[in-house]
């Protein structure tokens, strides 16, 4: 489909501009390689794959699907954030997704291997300062994605990056159709991003219960930003664990934070002892920012709580608006096929359009511009 090739299928190696993001304790092996194989590109979600697996993840991907053409996402401040670097080069993935990412030195590494640097970013000084590091392509992701998420819609953070850079730009944030394809390809993306859209397949590895939590979200209010868990936007399903810690006064946050952390002590180390001393400790200081700061280090684990162990009301339920747009479950081939139909539909009807009448669209694309 030539409407559908851009420089980030000539780039990445893929079929179709559709990316698959890397969301925590979803994006694994499985995911990623359904994706690859249906003409996606998928990024393994290197942050919440143990350390002693991450290599067996990629090599996985590697087998099944012929080829290193699918890319790791990262964070410089995990513990493991040199294994994660050493082995996108060592394998030579097509490329490497981070937030908050490297400094030059490491992104001249991936440059020097072959791997591509593709940031993402909710702001336009954000992309700008990307692009001063060394990314080779942008991805924006505007309010209405899932998770940690900024607060610019899509509709106003695509054109002005897009106005203001030169390297491909892959939108993210409120996109699941063909439409919404075609929409940002028209405007000058080069390709969309999803996360709740592949998160909400059958190829996923979500648990059914929590699945259907999402799919019996219908309205997009009830899909919203809180700054409750650590203190920075998050776009997630309401449910009674953020409620609970949204009605709390700051020490009950507190406690809630610490108990979670002890009920799990498994994972996060967190012995009752240690709970009471970190107790009256943030009592002499500011209870508000230490349960901040515990509740940040508890998310994995309340991650895993709803997205792995099944338990949808004990964790949280990160999503993009587009959650309450999608009422069944498909697979990813079903998924990204439909949406490539639609996007090619939509662009050729424009293109009829514009060859049915050339003056009249040149005229009506002057006016906007004056207007």
């Amino acid at each position: 489909m030539t409407a559908l090739r851009t420089r980030v299928t000539e780039a990445l190696g893929c079929r179709y501009p559709i990316i698959q993001t890397a969301m925590g304790w979803v994006s694994d092996a499985n995911l990623v390689i359904a994706t690859t194989r249906s003409g996606g590109f998928g990024f393994l979600a290197g942050a919440t794959i143990a350390a002693d697996q991450l290599e067996g993840e990629i090599c996985k991907v590697i087998e099944a699907t012929g080829g290193s053409n699918f890319g790791l996402n990262f964070h410089m401040f995990q513990d493991n954030a040199t294994q994660c670097v050493d082995l996108a080069i060592k394998y030579r993935l097509r490329a490497v997704s981070y937030g908050r990412g490297p400094d030059k030195k490491t992104i001249q590494r991936f440059k020097d291997a072959g791997v591509l640097c593709i940031p993402t970013v909710g702001a336009l000084k954000h992309a700008l300062k990307a692009i001063e590091l060394g990314a080779d392509m942008i991805t924006i992701q505007g309010g209405e994605g899932g998770g940690h998420t900024g607060g610019v819609p899509t509709t106003i953070l695509l054109p002005q990056v897009l106005a203001a850079v030169d390297v491909p730009v892959i939108a993210a944030g409120g996109f699941s159709t063909g439409r919404g394809l075609a929409s940002a390809l028209a405007a000058g993306a080069e390709g969309i991003a999803m996360g709740t859209r592949f998160m909400m397949t059958t190829d996923s590895p979500t648990p059914a219960q929590t699945l259907e939590r999402y799919l019996a979200t219908q309205d997009t209010q009830n899909i919203r930003v809180t700054l409750a868990v650590d203190g920075m936007r998050h776009r997630m399903v309401d449910n009674p664990f953020i409620r609970k810690l949204e009605a709390a006064s700051p020490m009950g946050r507190l406690w809630i934070a610490l108990n979670s952390a002890r009920k799990w002590k498994a994972q996060t180390g967190m012995s009752t002892g240690h709970m009471i001393c970190t107790f009256f400790k943030a009592i002499k200081d500011d209870p508000s920012a230490m349960s901040q700061v515990i509740m940040a280090a508890n998310q994995p684990i309340l991650l895993q709580r709803s997205m792995v162990e099944g338990f949808p009301d004990e964790g949280i339920l990160p999503s993009g608006q587009v959650a309450a747009a999608i009422d069944r479950l498909q697979s990813c081939q079903e998924v990204i096929d439909e949406i490539a139909l639609e996007a090619e539909t939509c662009l050729q009807r424009l293109f009829q359009r514009m060859q049915d009448d050339p003056a009249g669209a040149v005229a009506e694309q002057q006016g906007s511009a004056h207007v």
